[in-house]
């Protein structure tokens, strides 16, 4: 048997085995199952993420994130508030800021954001500058994010989708579909 990782924490199981028949050939039989498990420490964030649940988020926004599949979503639309802590224009036209969730928000934040992003949510809106890439220029085209770009220092309260970018393994809000400075 041999495993292979698949999109959302999914796995592939490949399975060959050999055997004879009644006329005493042999015969290769290669089974393929395939199976998605979500950790467990993403069922519970998904589970909590439902304290923060909201209404305010825009499904079309879904229309301009580049290679959707890789986020794996765990709430369709939250509010958090928090700290930004940095804002960096991506190449792929998105802007990511850091935010520093408030203390009863820390339940949204994994390993991986611990490890990689010191404790902080990566929080994305999309198509808010040009691309300088080509892959996720289409996701883009014909469309500019008018969500204004926070900077570092802002107190915020922002609603999106709550997903785990499976490329990298953390928490994020993607795609943002409002912000709101709150002081």
């Amino acid at each position: 048997m041999s495993l292979a990782s698949g999109a959302n924490g999914g796995r592939l199981a490949f399975y060959s085995m050999r055997m004879k028949i009644p006329d005493g050939r042999l015969v290769s039989i290669l089974m393929v199952c395939v199976y998605f498990a979500v950790p467990v420490e993403a069922q519970a964030q998904k589970a909590d993420a439902s304290r923060f649940a909201a209404t305010d988020c825009d499904p079309s926004m879904w229309n301009h994130v580049w290679s959707p599949k890789r986020l794996q979503q765990l709430a369709p639309c939250i509010s958090v508030t928090g700290t930004v802590l940095e804002s960096t224009r991506d190449e792929d036209g998105d802007q990511h800021f850091l935010l520093r969730l408030d203390p009863d928000q820390k339940s949204l934040i994994n390993k991986r954001n611990k490890k990689k992003k010191g404790g902080a949510l990566v929080v994305e809106i999309v198509c808010a500058n040009p691309t300088t890439q080509k892959k996720p220029r289409a996701a883009c085209a014909g469309y500019t994010n008018s969500i204004t770009l926070p900077q570092p220092g802002w107190r915020v309260r922002v609603s999106g989708s709550y997903v785990i970018d499976t490329h990298n393994g953390w928490a994020e809000l993607h795609p943002v579909s409002k912000l709101q400075k709150t002081q």
